[in-house]
């Protein structure tokens, strides 16, 4: 039988037109995309509830596609193909994967080039985004239940894409889907309390620079008066970073006014490893480790657990388990 795939358009470059760049409406737009859809698929496309460039995306716009994708399972939809702007594509791809799961088979795409001309009457004389497009429906199509990305011929974890280069077709890097395997998180049905409560979500990343500590302390202490829900802090190499008692007095501070600190590291890939001495601190110091498999996972866990408990408290109780 064939597979039914539901394509949603998100917006971003791949549905750009004009000069300087800017969406296309997507009344207009869904029926250019459709005379470029291959016929051998049964496709139907769906717009998602807020289309905007990608670099002002938050997670209440992802959430609201989550929910159009868990509305659209409810219709037995198992597949489905997301058009997404690169900016934030790796943001939106962990968020999805950290939320669905393993529960149908999602792949997320996007390009670097529009689909269509400046007038938007015909597609682009030199575009990467038809190409994007049908490996990504081959790919949802084949894939095993989770969520991937698709880009230039590579499909990649979802929880583990980087956007690498910022103009290049290859822009994109993360596990191999076809060659390694993950563990996918538990699935996490959204209602409208999530939707509303991730409006408020404030997460802030820290990354350290080769600074005096007196200076970082400064920094820390600048965040006292009005603490994010989340603090990441981006250590050097494995997640290593200086601190004296002030310091870890500060991050306590923080902690006790309900934010949640977070330590990883600045580097793209690998874990982070707590072998060096330098590191003692951190027991004492009321933070978390990251073990997410990037930044954008990262991202995506701390606001899977904005949304499922309370205090920080709670968060260090169930900070590694499976969310």
């Amino acid at each position: 039988m064939m597979k039914k795939i539901a394509l949603i358009y998100m917006g971003g470059t791949f549905g750009c037109i004009g000069e300087p760049l800017s969406p296309m409406p997507a009344e207009n737009f869904i029926p250019q995309l459709q005379r470029v859809l291959p016929l051998h698929l049964d496709i139907e496309c769906f717009v998602a509830p807020s289309i905007k460039d990608s670099s002002a995306s938050t997670a209440t716009d992802w959430l609201q596609l989550i929910q159009l994708i868990q509305s659209l399972q409810l219709k037995n939809y198992q597949h489905f193909v997301v058009i997404h702007g690169t900016d934030t594509l790796s943001y939106a791809s962990a968020i999805v994967a950290r939320f669905l799961g393993q529960s149908a088979h999602v792949v997320l795409t996007g390009s670097q080039y529009p689909l269509l001309n400046v007038s938007g009457s015909n597609t682009r004389e030199f575009t990467d985004a038809i190409d994007n497009l049908n490996f990504a429906l081959d790919a949802v199509a084949t894939c095993s239940v989770g969520v991937y990305l698709a880009f230039h011929h590579q499909l990649i974890h979802a929880q583990t894409a980087l956007k690498q280069h910022t103009t290049a077709l290859d822009a994109f890097a993360g596990i191999n889907a076809k060659e390694n395997l993950i563990t996918h998180q538990q699935s996490y049905v959204l209602h409208e309390s999530d939707i509303e409560k991730a409006r408020s979500f404030n997460c802030l990343s820290l990354m350290a620079q080769p600074i005096d500590i007196e200076q970082q302390i400064k920094n820390l202490k600048n965040l006292q008066q009005h603490p994010p829900h989340v603090l990441i802090l981006q250590g050097f190499g494995t997640g290593n970073l200086a601190v004296n008692e002030e310091f870890i007095a500060t991050l306590q501070d923080l902690h006790a006014q309900g934010c949640a600190i977070i330590l990883t590291t600045q580097v793209p890939f690998g874990t982070i490893d707590q072998r060096y001495a330098i590191n003692e601190w951190i027991p004492h110091a009321n933070i978390m480790m990251s073990d997410c498999l990037g930044h954008a996972d990262l991202y995506a866990k701390a606001l899977k657990m904005y949304l499922q408990y309370d205090s920080v408290d709670q968060w260090q109780a169930h900070w590694h388990d499976s969310v």
